[in-house]
């Protein structure tokens, strides 16, 4: 039952991983009204925290991969287990923070680049699976 709920805890983990730029990403315009900047400056902000998010996300979660879940091909099932908690984390922050003001919905072309980073999301969670199973030398 522990290697159930931790092996759930990793593909929240997951989840959030992405959902943290997305977010980033889909309310860019939303942020520069916020914080009464110039698009351009959120932009080359949100750049530079995704990059450091995703960097010490991964880092976390190979560890946490390491430390929790054993060498069991049951960690695979993290590939698919993400899905659910992502689409909660989305319809809560959708129905906490409504699009209220019509120049804050993103571009169209914002969601051909999400599609392209669901397809590839797969293979990023495959690699960092790879890279939590380690063999301890002998």
């Amino acid at each position: 039952m522990h290697y159930f709920i931790k092996l759930n805890i990793i593909s929240m983990l997951y989840a959030v991983v992405i959902w943290f730029p997305l977010e980033l990403i889909l309310n860019t315009y939303r942020i520069s009204r916020w914080l009464s900047s110039e698009v351009n400056d959120v932009q080359k902000w949100m750049i530079g925290i995704i990059i450091v998010e995703l960097i010490v996300g991964s880092i976390l979660i190979i560890n946490l991969s390491k430390r929790w879940l054993t060498e069991r091909k049951a960690n695979f099932w993290t590939l698919v287990l993400w899905i659910p908690y992502f689409i909660l984390l989305i319809y809560h922050c959708a129905v906490l923070f409504p699009v209220t003001n019509e120049g804050d919905t993103p571009s169209p072309v914002t969601g051909l680049f999400l599609i392209g980073g669901f397809i590839v999301y797969p293979v990023y969670i495959l690699i960092l699976n790879a890279a939590s199973i380690t063999k301890e030398a002998a």
